[in-house]
Parts: C-alpha cells; structure tokens; sequence
C-alpha cells in the first residue's frame, strides 16, 4: 500500500475535526494565544506542515520576529508574559502526556477559570491530533496560505 493521500481520507473525517477547532477559536480565549499554542506544540511534534501553518497566521496577526523565532526557548525569553509562559509549560506537559502538578493548575488558576483551563486543554489535544495526522499523511509543508 502506498501513501494516504487527501482523496483517501474518509469523507467528513477532517470537516469534524474542523468543526472542533471552530468550536475552541470561538471561546473566550484570543486567537494569538492559541495559535502560540498551536506552534510550540507544532513545534515539539516535529510537524512541518503545522508549524508552517501556525507561524504563518501569528504573523498574519501581527506577531513579532522576535517572538516567533524564539518561541522554542520561551521558558528564557523576557517577551512572554507570565501567562504565556504558564500556559505554554501546560501545553508542553500535555504534549508529553506528563503528570500536571499542582502548582501548575494553580497558576493556570491565576489567568483562567476552570472553563477556560478545560478549553485549553482541549486545543492543545486538538493540535496534537492534527500533528498526527499530518505527519502520517505527510502533508507537505510551504504551501499554507492564511485565508483573510
């Protein structure tokens, strides 16, 4: 059997998946947050055509250079703010499927209510599911185009 291509995935498969990513960019969370998100965990999972894609629409937002290119050493950078780099070390620890230690949840608790922190875990696994996806498919990376 050779390579799953586009036409091979079964109907309706990504317009659910979709749907789920509607339903998290419509929540009370700002779209640069989760598209940080969305890269960094890109990022970590070694997923080209995502991380393409999520640099792309940071930058379409208005993103800075400085802040996309240092993105994977957040943790040491001055340009995150306490709840970007709170909710990144979440999205990390979720990517690596590690235990969440309290002290963790309490300074999510500290940005977000219970909610929110629910939502974010939700994009976060959502994200990791489309890395997935992408790289047994082999999507080809470059070819993203933000729509407006």
């Amino acid at each position: 059997m050779g390579q799953i291509t586009f036409n091979d995935i079964p109907k309706g498969m990504f317009e659910h998946l979709r749907n789920i990513e509607d339903f998290s960019n419509s929540f009370t969370l700002p779209f640069s947050l989760l598209e940080l998100i969305r890269l960094r965990v890109s990022q970590i999972n070694a997923c080209a055509y995502c991380v393409d894609m999520h640099h792309k629409e940071l930058k379409a937002a208005g993103e800075s250079e400085l802040r996309l290119a240092t993105l994977v050493v957040w943790e040491e950078m001055d340009v995150f703010t306490d709840q970007e780099k709170t909710t990144l070390a979440f999205a990390e620890k979720v990517t690596r499927v590690e235990k969440i230690p309290n002290s963790l949840f309490e300074k999510l608790e500290n940005f977000y209510s219970k909610e929110e922190i629910a939502m974010l875990s939700l994009v976060v696994t959502q994200i990791n599911t489309w890395n997935r996806l992408m790289r047994t498919f082999e999507f080809k990376a470059g070819e993203y185009e933000v729509s407006n």
